[in-house]
């Protein structure tokens, strides 16, 4: 949960200095930083890196002028699969003291950016909070002798490298926590406890950010057990499996193919049978409504979304991250539980 990695140099940004622009500059794309207020913290402002949006506005409000926070990831033109960060993505990890991660090997290119600095910060790593981290260690040794097992055969079969790119996934750990209301307070208090640690003498005004914090999810845990209502004995169908914590934190049954959905979360192609068997429900109205992920690429979802609407299913848009522009984590998430209410009671 709470590390602090080993010390390494990491030549590549040892040269490199890097402008940041406060409170949501930078290029597009690229890191932004919330600044923190020496003059208005009673104690030492801390220097955090966020490595992804989802946790940017959730770790800038609990810190408040006590933080500078700095979001690796910031825009939704960036996929964090993909990341690759550049000489200045990784100078903004030179000067942190606290590291977030999303962890479940979401963004492990920000893992290795922390291991590598002179000065190590503490990593917290929220997937490990919440026991997604020890889960996925746990099976990690059940599973290296079936993995070896068809690499070698994959191989001998002249497929290793297909077999390579089907691993692709994570491992059959849902990273997208954020999506969690219960992780995400999970999160939040352990956010919390590393600010407050890192600078005491500003723990009671950590205190006071948590509990208005609180006090601004309201609204969406209120929102989430009004659809606990409308929700029950219903059913839903996803593009991907990003919605996957919130739709089972609300109660709806998954009735997405299985095949389809192991495919989706391995980042693979669907099989074609797979694909006619989602397709065929959807057309046949068999489901009462479609999540649809519109930040995921390729015409396998946009079939699917015209599947579902000549079946007369009610599709339901949500993103992996919010969306440039969004005011807040809260506003962002109130805003698509909204939509699904709406598409449930319709």
């Amino acid at each position: 949960m709470r590390r602090r990695p080993r010390s390494a140099a990491l030549a590549l940004a040892g040269a490199v200095t890097l402008v940041l622009a406060a409170c949501g500059g930078g290029d597009a794309g690229g890191p932004t930083t919330s600044a923190g207020d020496a003059d208005a913290c009673p104690g030492e402002v801390v220097d955090v890196v966020v490595s992804v949006g989802q946790w940017g506005d959730v770790v800038e409000t609990l810190g408040g002028d006590c933080a500078s926070v700095t979001t690796v990831i910031s825009s939704t033109a960036v996929d964090p699969h993909d990341f690759e960060p550049t000489t200045g993505d990784i100078a903004a990890f030179q000067e942190a003291e606290l590291v977030v991660l999303n962890g479940a090997d979401y963004d492990h290119w920000a893992e290795d950016a922390a291991t590598g600095v002179d000065a190590a910060p503490v990593v917290l790593d929220l997937a490990e909070v919440v026991g997604l981290g020890e889960a996925e260690h746990a099976g990690e040794a059940e599973h290296a002798e079936e993995a070896e097992h068809a690499e070698e055969e994959a191989e001998h079969a002249g497929e290793g490298e297909h077999a390579e790119e089907e691993g692709h996934g994570h491992g059959g750990v849902n990273p997208h926590i954020w999506y969690s209301p219960e992780y995400v307070q999970q999160a939040a208090e352990a956010v919390t406890a590393e600010l407050s640690e890192l600078s005491p003498d500003a723990a009671d005004y950590f205190a006071e950010r948590a509990a208005a914090w609180e006090e601004e999810l309201a609204p969406y845990l209120a929102e989430i057990e009004s659809l606990r209502t409308t929700a029950e004995g219903r059913t839903y169908a996803a593009t991907e499996s990003v919605f996957e914590y919130m739709a089972e934190a609300i109660g709806l049954t998954d009735v997405t193919p299985e095949g389809y959905r192991e495919s989706a979360s391995n980042e693979g192609e669907p099989a074609p049978g797979d694909l006619a068997a989602f397709e065929a429900a959807l057309s046949a109205g068999e489901v009462d409504v479609l999540i649809y992920n519109t930040q995921t690429e390729g015409g396998v979802p946009e079939q699917l979304r015209a599947a579902a609407e000549d079946g007369g299913i009610p599709v339901v848009e949500v993103t992996e991250s919010a969306p440039d522009g969004a005011s807040s984590f809260i506003d962002w998430q109130l805003s698509q539980l909204r939509a699904l209410s709406d598409a449930l009671r319709a």
